[in-house]
């Protein structure tokens, strides 16, 4: 485990490094989000690292942060102690003064590996991102600065209904590729915890929350999606596909039922804060 983490941390100071060397003074500041803030670091966990700048990159620049970043980060699944990076860049004056929904000017993940190296410049334009919201919220409330000044000195918060409304919006979006991963289980359970409670936790503690909740056909879905994700057991649904769907259709029929029971003007926290 200390051999993962320094790992890690060599792979974070490169990605630093690079953003630095690329986007110069225009950094603003850097910070953690993601399992390091929530407090449920994996193996398979990736580095999540979200960059403010003041101004919008180049085109060239953006190439140059992309072919840094494909050297750095792990491909998916990671095959050794490295991990994989997911970077998002964002212009202070796409999110600040706060509007919904909000927007990043380049994102890097290794879910867009594939098309970076065939040289596709599509996800290099700056984009609308509901989800976006939830990132930023857990900057601000995980206060986790790798370089620059607290984030909440360079970020308006959002409240808690623009944070509902960025995760109901986003279920359509990863339901589309259930099948692919149905450890999605796993975020039905933290949206469906957040919408009820305000807070945002770990995906395997939100797991816990659900599972309480759920009618027991499910219940041993949601521990087998938990175990999977903690590397307790294979990641292993055949035969369970069908299952698994419903479990999910009835968690976005209480999440969507919840959200509209939601009174405006609550403020989201953290698990633990």
């Amino acid at each position: 485990m200390v051999a993962r983490q320094a790992v890690a941390a060599a792979q974070t100071a490169r990605v630093l490094r690079l953003v630095r060397e690329v986007l110069g003074q225009d950094v603003l500041g850097a910070y953690e989000h993601g399992s390091a803030v929530l407090g449920g670091v994996q193996p398979t966990s990736d580095i999540d690292i979200l960059v403010l700048t003041a101004r919008l990159a180049t085109l060239a620049e953006k190439r140059r942060l992309v072919a840094g970043l494909l050297a750095i980060s792990a491909r998916f699944p990671p095959p050794g102690p490295e991990r994989c990076v997911e970077v998002t860049v964002v212009a202070q004056g796409q999110v600040r003064p706060w509007r919904y929904p909000p927007s990043f000017d380049l994102q890097y993940g290794e879910w867009l590996r594939q098309r970076f190296e065939s040289g596709d410049s599509q996800p290099l334009q700056a984009a609308v991102n509901p989800d976006l919201t939830t990132l930023l919220t857990i900057v601000l409330l995980g206060d986790r600065p790798l370089f620059g000044p607290p984030p909440a000195a360079l970020l308006d918060r959002a409240l808690m209904e623009d944070c509902v409304r960025a995760m109901v919006s986003d279920i359509d979006l990863f339901m589309d590729e259930f099948e692919g991963d149905i450890r999605n289980l796993l975020t039905l359970a933290r949206i469906w915890q957040t919408v009820v409670t305000g807070v945002i936790d770990r995906k395997d503690r939100a797991a816990e929350w659900a599972q309480e909740r759920l009618p027991p056909d499910y219940q041993r879905l949601i521990e087998r999606a938990r175990a999977m994700y903690l590397g307790w057991q294979p990641d292993e649904w055949t035969g369970l596909e069908s299952e698994a769907r419903a479990g999910a259709d009835y968690m976005i029929s209480q999440i969507r039922r919840e959200a509209a029971r939601r009174r405006p003007g609550q403020v989201p926290r953290l698990a633990g804060g």
